[in-house]
C-alpha cells in the first residue's frame, strides 16, 4: 500500500496494550503520522465518554467514531457532532423478544449528550442483573421501561451463562435486519445499534467529511465488531491477536499483538 492518506485504529485490544494503557512507542508514532498531517481516527465501540482518557495518553485529539459507528464525538472540542439512534418502539420490541430468546439476560442502553462529561448519568442505563454482572460507576440502575423509553445509540445484552458468540447466534435468529448486531468481546456481552449502522459507515462518513478516499484508508482491529472496517478500508489491518473472524477478512496480520505495539510496527513504515 502506498502511504495512507488517513489511518483508522479500533481502541481496545488494538491501540491499546492489555492493561487498557497507550504505550510511549504508540503514542509517539501516532503522534508522527498526525504531524505530517495525515489524520488519525479512532473507531471504537466505546462510547464518548470513555474517549478522552485514551486521548490524553495519545496526545493527539480529533474526531472519533464511537459507538459502533453510531456516533461522531469531537474529542478535541468534547462535542458529539452526530448520532444514529434506535427508536424506543423498536427498543421495547427487541428486548421483549430476546428476553424470550435468551432467558437470564440482563439489558443495558447508551444514550449521548451534548458531550462526554455532560450529565453522565444520563448516558449509560441497566438492569440491576446486568450491573451486578458488570460493576461499573459509570451504569444507572433502572427497569427495563426506563431502558427502552427513549433512543438510543446502542442496546447491550448480556448473559453471563453464555459466550457472545453463542448469543449472537441466538440472538440474530430471532432480530433478522431489525438491528445491526455485533460483539467486541467474548465474555457474553452483545451490542446492537441501528440498522445498517457500523465502524465501516462511521468511518466513512469521517473520511468523506476529509476528502480521503476509500483505497487510501488504513484501518486497524481486532473483533467481530471490526469486521465492516477491515472490510472497508483501502488496506483492513488485523493484530496478531485478533479474533479469527478479523484475521479471515483483514489485508494483512501484524507480526506484533497490541502488547508489543502491533500498531506502530505496520505504523513505522511510512513514519
Amino acid at each position: 500500500m502506498r502511504k495512507p492518506g488517513l489511518v483508522a485504529s479500533d481502541v481496545d485490544g488494538t491501540l491499546l496494550d492489555p492493561m487498557e494503557r497507550v504505550s510511549p512507542r504508540t503514542a509517539r508514532t501516532v503522534q508522527r503520522v498526525v504531524a505530517s498531517g495525515t489524520p488519525f481516527v479512532l473507531v471504537t465501540g466505546r462510547p464518548p465518554r470513555w474517549v478522552p482518557t485514551v486521548v490524553e495518553g495519545l496526545g493527539v485529539s480529533g474526531v472519533t467514531v464511537c459507538a459502533n459507528g453510531a456516533v461522531l464525538y469531537d474529542a478535541a472540542a468534547d462535542r458529539v457532532l452526530q448520532s444514529h439512534v434506535i427508536d424506543p418502539m423498536l427498543l421495547h420490541d427487541v428486548a421483549r423478544e430476546l428476553r424470550h430468546e435468551l432467558p437470564g439476560c440482563a439489558f443495558a442502553v447508551e444514550r449521548t449528550t451534548d458531550g462526554a462529561r455532560d450529565r453522565p448519568h444520563e448516558q449509560f442505563l441497566a438492569e440491576v442483573d446486568f450491573r451486578r454482572a458488570w460493576p461499573n460507576s459509570d451504569i444507572r440502575v433502572a427497569g427495563t421501561d426506563e431502558l427502552t423509553g427513549k433512543p438510543a445509540v446502542k442496546l447491550l445484552v448480556l448473559h453471563k451463562h453464555m459466550t457472545s458468540a453463542e448469543m449472537a447466534a441466538a440472538a440474530g435468529e430471532v432480530l433478522g435486519s431489525q438491528l445491526q448486531l455485533t460483539y467486541s468481546t467474548t465474555a457474553g456481552l452483545i451490542e446492537l445499534s441501528a440498522p445498517g449502522v457500523d465502524k465501516a459507515t462511521g468511518l466513512a462518513a469521517v473520511a468523506g467529511k476529509l476528502g480521503v478516499a476509500q483505497e487510501d484508508v488504513i484501518a486497524f482491529g481486532d473483533m467481530p465488531n471490526d469486521v465492516p472496517m477491515l472490510e472497508w478500508a483501502g488496506h483492513g489491518v488485523a493484530m496478531r491477536n485478533a479474533h479469527k473472524e478479523a484475521l479471515a477478512v483483514a489485508d494483512e496480520v501484524t507480526t506484533a499483538t497490541n502488547a508489543e505495539d502491533g500498531v506502530a510496527h505496520v505504523l513505522d513504515r511510512w513514519w
